[in-house]
């Protein structure tokens, strides 16, 4: 089934328990927002409550990324269509000189590119270039106040994905033990293997999402995706760069490509939106989520439904009820063609398909194997188990995996088997008469050695 990310913020901060109970299998923590102290609380806060509840919950880090911003505005900027204003490197000399937060970027720009103020609301083109300065004839009318964002979608910026703020960030995440790392305005495969070399420095190897959210990112989408361990489908930002007409079809070529990679992805931003200040959601938005289920996503996200919104539960439990019934009508069993363990991942869902087991149980190390198997989208649930705690907790991202157990490394693997049905049973996870199919490995506990099938009657 599809699973449920949701972020952490001060409506819900106070509600884990509700959340987790009503659907949550993954906490968003979003480090554009609050201090490192605040985090920390949080992700103590949600390691007690999982623990306390028997569940694996994981935890995902999403780092800011150069969220490119105007600096200070003396109150309200009134732009009209034709107004001229400019960006500029050094200090204001009127109320149309606007300063940016990476003031360097300026030199990037060309003329005839556009420019787009909060949220695209405000659109500019770029008529002259200076030494320190761009000027841009405004589109259309709004309004600017400080620190709003701005959108270079024509423009090729030579600006790094990562900020030393990230960095640091990062380190603090690797020290906490975060589960899954998103990246911010990823534009190339360099910018995860970065990320990647500083977490390996801190000794800690999170599954890092790449954020697809720029035009760049997704003329990259290949590259990125073979470099990172999966992908978000970002579409507040994604929309303001390639247009929004654009955005329901680039969602489903991304999920097509990391479903046939085995990369889980995520679709995110304003998928209740009116639940922010509604108890229900509007129709449309339940055709949206549905539309996500039915693609292929691994997960669908909430941000401020469950950040700011005034019913964080009631938002995770509509979620939750939208892709039960899609489910109903799920196009299980997809085919691609593969080899290894992509082979053993497919020949699972085959015989799946003909036998009807009440569930595929994976022994993994690394959850590579479950990855596999869950991108054929078989019907029966999947169970993981794995000696590995930190893996135990990312595989709460993966489509399909139904239960997860952690269980001590064991050679033998007839002892490893036995282990899991005394387990299972002691659990009532299956129950003596049912049918389950089983994936491991010769050498227990190595990764990438999947190369046994079994089929087993508890």
């Amino acid at each position: 089934m599809t699973k449920i990310v949701a972020t952490l913020g001060p409506s819900s901060i106070d509600k884990i328990e509700q959340l987790i109970e009503s659907g949550v299998n993954v906490f968003r923590l979003n480090f554009s927002h609050a201090d490192h102290k605040t985090h920390h609380t949080s992700i103590k806060k949600i390691r007690e409550t999982a623990k306390k509840l028997g569940s694996k919950t994981a935890i995902l880090q999403d780092i800011s990324g150069p969220k490119i911003r105007i600096g200070e505005i003396d109150g309200i900027l009134e732009l009209n269509k034709g107004d001229k204003i400019r960006l500029v490197k050094d200090m204001p000399h009127s109320k149309y000189d606007l300063t940016i937060s990476y003031p360097e970027i300026i030199d990037d720009l060309q003329v005839g590119e556009y420019v787009f103020f909060a949220d695209g609301t405000i659109r500019a083109k770029v008529i002259a270039k200076e030494y320190n300065s761009v000027t841009l004839l405004v589109k259309n009318s709004g309004v600017l106040s400080s620190r709003k964002g701005i959108n270079f979608p024509h423009s090729n910026l030579s600006l790094s994905a990562l900020t030393p703020k990230d960095e640091k960030d990062l380190r603090f995440g690797a020290k906490e033990g975060v589960d899954i790392v998103a990246i911010s305005f990823v534009n190339t495969d360099q910018d995860i293997e970065k990320a990647r070399k500083i977490l390996h420095q801190e000794g800690a190897n999170p599954w890092l999402v790449a954020k697809i959210e720029t035009k760049k990112a997704v003329e990259n989408l290949a590259s990125i995706l073979q470099a990172s361990d999966g992908v978000m489908v970002a579409r507040g930002d994604l929309g303001i760069e390639v247009g929004i007409e654009k955005v329901p079809v680039i969602q489903k070529r991304i999920i097509k490509e990391a479903n046939r990679l085995g990369k889980p992805v995520i679709t995110a931003t304003q998928m209740l939106l009116s639940m922010v200040n509604s108890p229900f959601p509007t129709r449309a938005e339940v055709s949206d989520v549905a539309n996500a289920v039915m693609d292929g996503s691994d997960a669908v996200m909430l941000s401020d439904e469950t950040t700011v919104g005034k019913y964080p539960v009631e938002a995770v439990e509509t979620l939750r009820k939208v892709i039960q019934e899609t489910m109903s009508i799920y196009p299980f069993y997809k085919h691609y063609e593969g080899k290894d363990i992509d082979a053993i991942a497919g020949s699972v869902a085959d015989l799946c398909k003909s036998i009807s087991p009440k569930a595929i149980v994976s022994f993994t190390s690394s959850g590579t194997t479950v990855k596999s198997i869950a991108k054929y989208r078989p019907q029966a649930p999947i169970i993981a188990v794995t000696h590995d705690k930190n893996t135990s907790h990312k595989l709460s991202l993966v489509w399909g995996v139904a239960q997860i157990l952690e269980m001590p490394k064991i050679k033998n693997p007839e002892h490893l088997i036995q282990k899991f049905l005394d387990v299972a049973q002691r659990e009532n996870i299956v129950t003596p008469g049912d049918r389950i199919i089983l994936t491991m490995g010769s050498i227990v506990g190595k990764e990438g050695t999947t190369n046994m099938i079994r089929v087993v009657e508890v």
